[in-house]
């Protein structure tokens, strides 16, 4: 990995690890309506028989949902902060699993989960393609990977959420609308996708694509 990625990997991995003590406020209160909703969906998209990898898992807001419905879920992140209050949040769960990784190059071998979920971290990616290509390698034919995203309501318009996560250190690299989300996906070689919005102070788009779709980019 050149150094410039290492530098840029360890900026993100200190803010994350600074904001994980009040990462979960934001979800909890100031987003509330679009966070409940959002993992009533994501869960229903899983199944008790399903080995599930989740990536930037981050508090474990996600994670607590999803472990309940599956059979086994490794729930990764780069930040060790992060991860240490998602265990927390799920010792209840024998099923679940933690461990840091990096979602542009996953440790896993291929096709060895039934679904792969990547949360609220695309838009952050300087490479979210390769970011796919990982998360499609690791899916098993057949299964699914979920996506579910922050959405801008109006084209060219920087919303004021992005704004502060921007000036407290982590840039929101693309700021999709639901139309340039779906296009992400097409342009991406996706052609199997469906998408599900969810309204609230800040919006949410979850994207579920499949494995039998092909993936024509990179």
């Amino acid at each position: 990995m050149p150094p410039c990625s290492e530098n840029r990997i360890d900026n993100l991995t200190m803010f994350w690890d600074r904001v994980a003590g009040v990462y979960d406020l934001f979800a909890n209160y100031y987003n509330a309506g679009t966070h409940r909703v959002l993992c009533q969906e994501v869960a229903s998209l899983v199944s008790s028989e399903d080995d599930v990898l989740e990536c930037a898992c981050g508090t474990g807001l996600l994670t607590r949902h999803i472990a309940p419905v599956c059979r086994h879920i490794v729930a990764t992140d780069f930040s060790e902060k992060m991860l240490e209050r998602a265990r927390r949040k799920c010792l209840d769960y024998g099923n679940a699993s933690f461990e840091y990784a990096d979602i542009l190059h996953l440790d896993y071998p291929d096709e060895s989960f039934d679904k792969v979920i990547a949360a609220n971290v695309i838009h952050l990616l300087d490479e979210p393609l390769k970011a796919l290509s990982e998360l499609d390698r690791v899916c098993r034919k057949g299964g699914s990977i979920i996506i579910p995203t922050y959405m801008n309501r109006e084209k060219g318009k920087t919303s004021g959420f992005a704004t502060a996560v921007g000036k407290a250190g982590a840039d929101f690299k693309r700021q999709f609308t639901y139309s340039s989300y779906q296009r992400f996906f097409t342009l991406a070689g996706y052609k199997d996708v469906s998408f599900t919005m969810i309204e609230g102070r800040v919006p949410c788009a979850v994207a579920v694509l499949s494995k039998k779709g092909a993936y024509a980019c990179c």
